[in-house]
């Protein structure tokens, strides 16, 4: 029992001591952590705020919709007899390029001259009469009737003569403009139709480049307005200029319809490509712009942050003009040389301290 007592006594002096030896240095590191913290940063001491600015320049903007469109011929049409008829001689090529007038394919017209030659003799008789009839009518020996009767004869077969004219002139068909032909649909020996095409013909020089803008820009067209447009086989972009569009909005698409006009010398474009298109409605020199991310909307406006001369966030608010995909333009409330902050603007506030890095 005495055992038991002594090492009791023994086990509370060591805890004893333990505690009196540890207390000390657990207040005085607890004490140095309190110091350091009051050091670091006390109550509503704010720290800086990491954030991207742009330097404000003066520079040229481009007031642009970036669209897509279609490549069109400039003339296009399916070639056609206006008669039916055996087709007698074929005189052009597929994908050969022909002048206007270039006769292209003939017809049988065997009939028609036989008609024509029969006409041609009927003239002559009845111009011959005529002339006599003109004559004794001068000198009072035939009445007026008899010679309007001759005269009636007479021109009712240059009529007759003329018709045939005309119908002999569809046996040719000739080439409406100056164009490419495209692949040929009949051969030699057919008979064809008014229904039947003979080939396609089309004038790719120059091209037309139709495409639809938003209705909030119909107000800032202009006939010769300048696009520029490219697409996978031919990526440098060619210019064109708008050279017609509708006078009215599409109530389905809430669009505006334009066509523009473009050279094609070298046939890098064909109709019915598709393109992609850079439409410039206007250009404005010495713009302030900012990227769009920097501007913030409000009630009564917009406003954007600034960098003050202390490195503070200074709140501006601004008016905005023109924007464009990525930028938007300032027409008040900065100046050149301001810096915008770029990132950071949720979260910053009038006196804000900041520490930015510059982009271009």
């Amino acid at each position: 029992m005495k055992k038991q007592t002594k090492a009791i006594l023994i086990i509370a002096v060591i805890v004893i001591a333990a505690v009196a030896y540890f207390y000390p240095r657990m207040d005085t590191r607890k004490s140095n952590d309190t110091g350091v913290a009051s050091v670091g940063a006390g109550p509503g001491t704010p720290s800086n705020l990491q954030v991207k600015v742009v330097k404000l320049q003066r520079e040229t903007l481009r007031n642009q919709l970036s669209i897509t469109g279609t490549i069109m011929p400039n003339e296009s049409v399916d070639l056609r007899t206006e008669i039916t008829g055996l087709v007698t001689k074929i005189s052009f090529k597929e994908g050969q390029y022909v002048s206007k007038g270039t006769p292209l394919l003939y017809l049988n017209d065997d009939e028609l001259q036989a008609q024509f030659q029969r006409l041609q003799f009927t003239q002559k008789l009845f111009e011959t009469q005529e002339n006599r009839q003109k004559q004794l009518l001068a000198r009072e020996a035939i009445s007026q009737e008899e010679y309007d009767i001759v005269l009636n004869e007479y021109n009712t077969t240059l009529s007759d003569l003329k018709l045939v004219e005309a119908q002999l002139s569809k046996t040719v068909i000739r080439a409406p403009f100056n164009g490419i032909l495209g692949l040929r649909q009949v051969s030699e020996g057919s008979v064809i139709g008014t229904n039947d095409v003979i080939a396609n013909f089309v004038n790719i020089d120059p091209i037309k480049i139709e495409f639809s803008i938003p209705e909030r820009y119909a107000n800032q067209v202009t006939v010769g307005t300048p696009i520029y447009f490219s697409n996978e086989s031919s990526p440098e972009e060619m210019i064109g200029k708008v050279y017609a569009f509708e006078p009215q909005i599409d109530a389905a698409t809430r669009t505006l319809k334009l066509r523009a006009e473009s050279p094609n010398k070298d046939r890098k474009y064909l109709p019915g490509m598709f393109v992609r298109i850079r439409f410039v409605l206007g250009e404005t020199e010495d713009a302030l712009m900012v990227p769009s991310e920097s501007v913030v909307p409000e009630l009564q406006g917009y406003k954007v942050f600034v960098v003050g001369a202390d490195n503070k966030a200074v709140e501006r608010t601004v008016e905005i003009g023109t924007r464009t995909d990525t930028q938007v333009q300032i027409t008040s409330g900065l100046e050149v040389g301001d810096l915008v902050l770029t990132t950071g603007v949720l979260q910053a506030r009038t006196g804000t301290p900041v520490e930015f890095t510059q982009i271009n």
